[in-house]
């Protein structure tokens, strides 16, 4: 799809307007010690700067700055950004969050020490540059880091069972290939001098039943909100239906709580 085309200015009005639409911390909260353990292998040290990329509500950024970075989150969401910046305010942390597009990003070459994203970066609808972006702005030596979700894990199979209700926008790659690692060496291997890669489990627990939990994203996760205001009567009953099917068919849990296991792809690498 061409930059300059209406049609890609209204596909990018869309997608922030999906970001926005719920209430994404809710959603976050449940994956908080998730991104606290994924800041910690990374390795940042106190006085460094870091960049968040598409950092919603702070599950990265607030405890990158707990280790005495300076962090900067970036994220097309402003409702998310205002929550990350309360949440960082109320520990008097130094971070600041603006908004920003992962794939335009706002800062000068090689600004950064560390440039994240925990499931984030990987749904702008331009790979390329994406990762053009990531290593333009981090510093040669620094360290690229990113969860993204596979292919084959849960969120992997709940993409591919919602774009088979609503289908995708035509031409956009699916954001899950960054969930590949040859995709991942592919897209980061120009600029990058090492790369190492680990599928590792996200554990997502609801203190509810998984037909309840399909209700929850339906109210706070835009995407799911979005996708289900696409569809009529019956296409949003069959939708339900084949998602809470998914979520019993994956739930670990026996006491009508909701266990989950999914993977991700962590992606360590470094500035050439």
């Amino acid at each position: 799809m061409d930059p300059s085309s209406p049609q890609f200015a209204q596909l990018k009005s869309a997608l922030k307007a999906t970001w926005t639409a719920g209430d994404f911390g809710e959603i976050a909260k449940h994956t908080a010690k998730e991104g606290e353990e994924f800041v910690k292998r990374i390795g940042i040290q106190p006085g460094t700067r870091v960049l968040d990329v598409a950092c919603g509500t702070g599950n990265t950024a607030v405890p990158a700055a707990r280790l005495g970075a300076d962090v900067i989150g970036v994220d097309i969401a402003t409702n998310s950004l205002e929550q990350a910046a309360k949440r960082a305010a109320s520990e008097q942390l130094r971070a600041r969050f603006q908004e920003g597009d992962a794939e335009q990003l706002p800062f000068g070459d090689a600004e950064f020490d560390y440039v994240i994203t925990m499931y984030g970066a990987m749904f702008a609808p331009r790979p390329d540059r994406v990762a053009s972006e990531l290593l333009r702005v981090c510093k040669p030596g620094g360290t690229i880091a990113m969860a993204n979700w596979t292919p084959e894990g849960f969120v992997g199979k709940t993409f591919r069972m919602m774009s088979e209700h609503v289908p995708p926008p035509p031409g956009i790659p699916a954001p899950i290939l960054w969930g590949r690692e040859d995709v991942v060496r592919e897209r980061l291997g120009k600029g990058a001098a090492n790369i190492r890669t680990e599928r590792r489990p996200a554990r997502f627990d609801y203190p509810f039943p998984p037909d309840e939990v399909v209700g929850f994203f339906r109210q706070y996760f835009g995407p799911t909100q979005v996708a289900f205001a696409k569809l009529d009567a019956e296409g949003q009953e069959k939708l339900t239906t084949a998602l809470t099917s998914l979520w019993h068919e994956h739930n670990q849990s026996p006491n009508g709580r909701t266990l989950v296991e999914a993977e991700y792809l962590e992606v360590h690498a470094v500035r050439a």
